[in-house]
């Protein structure tokens, strides 16, 4: 049984192994046991209560329940930039015109933007290796939306979500090369990770302010605005297929797409529906289906696969589902299927 629960201090040693299968990539989920025992404390802090709004960062764990391991963490922040600025570039255009000379241009732009301030965004997801299979990683990406639903007056009204540019194998952005290389005189890597841990000061202190005009970057930084990489597209269209947009915003390192969605019209929260708890096997001609169950737990929040059914207001469960949930006959969950295609 695979289960998404609330990250707890005792994790930090399974977490530690979880860094270390994703590598230096992953600049949000660093090999790092003081980082990491901070991130955890913070998500503690934000269940308790006892974190004001501008650090409230909630993290669940994928937990393997045969034997404890963690298998993979997502994440989502309540309320990005009310302590240090959130920045990326709005693609906009600018406009000359000349009535006397009968001249006009138009010239695509890339403006710098602290528009997104106050949004919730969703972060830090990454599925071990070993555990890429049998659906998991949907488990562990949509499992978000469910606390979304029923949380949703701790989260903003839109929800975003940073997706990574194009670099090649050799890890280096053609857009960070053009552009960031010129103000920054360190490596895409370096400057990324630092963004990644929370050092962003420099951002603002370094980056220029006047509107960047894309016709003067190399045909190689440009065809990569907006772009996703090849090994994130998969991640891409499950958020596109769940009511994600890219709207203009990119990172300011690597150009990569930010998308956004207005939280009520998230598929999987929109869609996602109570039910009452019946602690039984679904028919066989019931209408099984694949859903993402949850219980309306805050501190003991959990969120499970299941293959069964709803009706009448009510979910079959199987007593191992519902000890996952922590849930007793009668009891609500919310629930929702986990392909777009299908409805409850």
């Amino acid at each position: 049984m695979m289960v998404i629960r609330p990250i707890a201090s005792q994790d930090l040693p399974g977490l530690m192994k979880l860094a270390a299968s994703a590598g230096v990539g992953l600049t949000s989920l660093p090999i790092n046991e003081e980082r990491l025992a901070k991130r955890i404390l913070r998500s503690v802090r934000s269940f308790s209560g006892e974190a004001e709004l501008a650090e409230q960062g909630y993290v669940f764990v994928l937990e393997d329940c045969s034997n404890g391991t963690v298998a993979g963490i997502c994440a989502i922040e309540a309320a990005v930039g009310l302590r240090e600025p959130w920045y990326n570039y709005r693609v906009g255009t600018i406009v000359h015109a000349s009535e006397e000379l009968g001249v006009y241009s138009r010239h695509d732009t890339l403006f710098l933007s602290n528009d997104h301030t106050g949004y919730s965004e969703l972060c830090t997801l990454f599925l071990h290796p070993d555990y890429r299979v049998n659906r998991n990683g949907g488990l562990l990406s949509k499992s978000r939306f469910l606390f979304l639903a029923q949380f949703a007056d701790l989260f903003g009204k839109m929800v975003v979500a940073e997706m990574r540019g194009v670099s090649d194998s050799d890890g280096k952005s053609p857009f960070w090369e053009a552009l960031g290389r010129h103000f920054f005189s360190m490596e895409f890597a370096e400057a990324d990770y630092l963004t990644g841990v929370g050092q962003k000061a420099f951002v603002a202190e370094l980056m220029p302010k006047h509107p960047v005009y894309i016709d003067f970057l190399p045909p190689a930084a440009q065809a990569v605005i907006g772009q996703t990489h090849e090994n994130t597209r998969p991640a891409v269209a499950m958020l596109e297929s769940e009511g994600f947009r890219y709207e203009g915003y990119v990172d300011i390192f690597d150009a990569g797409p930010t998308v956004q969605a207005y939280t009520s019209e998230i598929r999987a929260v929109k869609q996602s529906v109570l039910a009452n708890v019946h602690i039984a096997t679904a028919p066989a001609d019931g209408g099984r289906k694949n859903l993402l169950v949850s219980n309306t737990q805050f501190e003991g929040f959990r969120v499970i696969l299941a293959e069964t059914a709803v009706a009448d207001n009510e979910i079959w469960l199987s007593p191992e589902e519902a000890q996952a949930l922590n849930v007793g006959e009668g009891d609500p969950v919310r629930c929702v299927t986990l392909s777009p295609k299908e409805t409850i």
